[in-house]
């Protein structure tokens, strides 16, 4: 953890790791304050109908060693892999819990992946178990023989044909569980990131990924925790955004966390919940912000307690800074990381560090650089690519069942992020764009492939390429090059298919929102499409408004 200091530079110097030879995150981020103040405030859960769920650590702790006892009755044991297909909610946090418990490896998963997407993540992971409600399990239903692996399945919603209720399971377990002592390199979570080409690769952390992340979100909410200080954010905890940027390392520092499920996100509804609450400190990623300033005097309209706003996931611009400095009466703290290593740079106002367009210093514990292509730290001023040195608590183990790809992400001891920055005079790091072919769009990362292979599928389609058009609003949206298969005529009514068959077995963020029809796409000799010559083909959104 940070302790408070005056400047930077005594921040990063008086700083050092202390990770203990046993380490869980269950123990971090729940056991080691039930043990003490079972009675303090962890979780608020605000329902769909309006009421309020309030849960305790001691609550916390007591209904995850009986979902832990229950899972273990049915078989799943350590380093079985275990998915989470849920929202933000009570039995999203309980599930990691007793999952980490048990010694087993948490898979989450985003409510919004279709079953293409979902049939991938679980055959490539070998889930032992889900964890999800009925909309998931539906989606489960059309995938279930494929899973080999899958032997238990568990819903939330209550028990269903090959399901056991959630509820059940907790009933007949007992209060008492003696947690697997597992150590700070075991493994605890897999979250799977988009890659260029091909599938999406599984990013295997160790138990010592929360401990990691402590510094940088300390950082970036100006010494979390303070008195008060209660946290919420919009982002899917299936995601490393708000599992790790907000739900886990709050409650490993005590603070309570405000959880609300978004169907789709609503500025208003969300000046509404930080009002409601008193929030104080909420991670933001920049497009949910950019929408936000389209609310009108937001300081006048809601009573607003914000402390602090944390941003990350994308590029958070010069004119989102100045407007929550304007109308949000504080200054943004960006920060900076990737699925595999994740906050690792920051910003904090309160320090001095701070500069429109950086996305921040490294935070102490951690050693980030521009390199060249031969591993070389640059010089300010020079464009390189972002990258981290190894060992670090917060960097991944491997991908799972791809020892080429992680060795491939590594130049020596640094390990690569695929973004260029350059670094200046300040030691202030400054993201210019990524050096392959990932679309950044709303704050999630998407790969092509994925989507290439999803539209690929339709019958109506004979090739197909997907590259990020820029987007005032979205960072990217996707915009997807296709050749008709032979005899199809392309309209608009074809579009309209093509875009529903990407959002419903994909996800919604995936899918195309612009399409072109074309006679051919410019490939490579070994047939690789040339995303370049794509993108290089699609005007600016600046020029597209001229």
């Amino acid at each position: 953890m940070l302790e408070r200091a005056d400047s930077y530079e005594a921040l990063v110097s008086g700083f050092r790791w202390r990770i203990p030879a046993r380490y869980n995150i269950a123990d971090a981020a729940c056991s080691a304050f039930a043990a003490r103040e079972p009675g303090r405030e962890a979780l608020l859960h605000l329902r769909e109908d309006g009421s309020l769920e309030r849960w305790t650590y001691g609550w916390l702790e007591e209904i995850s060693s009986r979902l832990a006892n229950g899972l273990r009755a049915h078989g799943l044991a350590r380093g079985d892999r275990v998915a989470l297909l849920l929202p933000q909610s009570p039995q999203t946090l309980l599930s990691h819990l007793a999952v980490y418990k048990l010694g087993a490896i948490a898979v989450p998963l985003a409510n919004l992946f279709g079953v293409d997407a979902l049939r991938y993540r679980l055959a490539d992971s070998g889930a032992a178990a889900i964890v999800t409600d009925s909309a998931g399990l539906a989606k489960i239903a059309e995938i279930r023989d494929e899973l080999g692996a899958l032997r238990l399945l568990v819903c939330t919603d209550g028990a269903a044909p090959g399901a056991l209720c959630f509820d059940t399971l907790i009933e007949k377990g007992s209060a008492s569980f003696d947690g697997a002592a597992t150590g700070p390199d075991d493994p605890a979570m897999m979250i799977y990131t988009s890659g260029t080409t091909g599938q999406p690769k599984g990013a295997l952390h160790g138990h010592r990924v929360l401990a990691g992340h402590l510094p940088g979100i300390q950082m970036a909410h100006e010494f979390l925790p303070q008195r008060g200080d209660l946290f919420w954010t919009p982002a899917d905890w299936a995601w490393a955004g708000g599992l790790l940027n907000a739900l886990l390392p709050a409650l490993t520092l005590g603070v309570p966390v405000v959880s609300y499920r978004f169907e789709k996100f609503d500025p208003e509804r969300a000046f509404a919940l930080l009002a409601r609450f008193s929030v104080r400190n909420a991670f933001i990623p920049p497009t949910a912000l950019k929408m936000m300033r389209a609310v009108a005097d937001p300081r006048a309209r809601f009573d607003l307690s914000l402390r602090t706003i944390g941003s990350a996931g994308e590029a958070l611009g010069r004119e989102t800074y100045d407007w929550a400095r304007e109308d949000l009466g504080l200054t943004v703290n960006e920060f900076y990381g990737q699925t595999e290593c994740n906050a690792v740079l920051a910003s904090c106002a309160g320090l001095g560090v701070s500069r429109a367009g950086a996305i921040g210093k490294p935070v102490p514990g951690h050693e980030v650089a521009v390199i060249g292509e031969d591993g070389r730290a640059l010089a300010p001023g020079e464009q390189g690519q972002i990258a981290v040195r190894r060992p670090d608590p917060v960097m991944f183990l491997r991908y799972w069942g791809q020892d080429e790809a992680t060795i491939s992400k590594f130049i020596g001891d640094w390990m690569t992020t695929g973004d260029q920055g350059v670094a200046d005079e300040d030691g202030y790091v400054h993201f210019v764009g990524r050096d392959d072919d990932i679309i950044t769009s709303a704050g999630y990362r998407i790969g092509p492939g994925e989507i290439e292979d999803c539209l690929l599928a339709h019958p109506a389609v004979a090739l197909a390429a997907a590259v990020g058009k820029p987007d005032p609003l979205r960072t990217e949206i996707v915009k997807a090059f296709i050749v008709p298969a032979a005899g199809v005529t392309p309209d608009a009514a074809l579009e309209t298919e093509i875009r529903d068959h990407v959002r419903t077995r994909l996800s919604a963020h995936e899918y195309p929102r612009e399409i072109a029809f074309v006679d051919a796409l410019p490939l490579t000799t070994t047939g690789k499409v040339i995303r370049r010559l794509l993108r290089e083909d699609i005007p600016t959104a600046l020029e597209a408004d001229e």
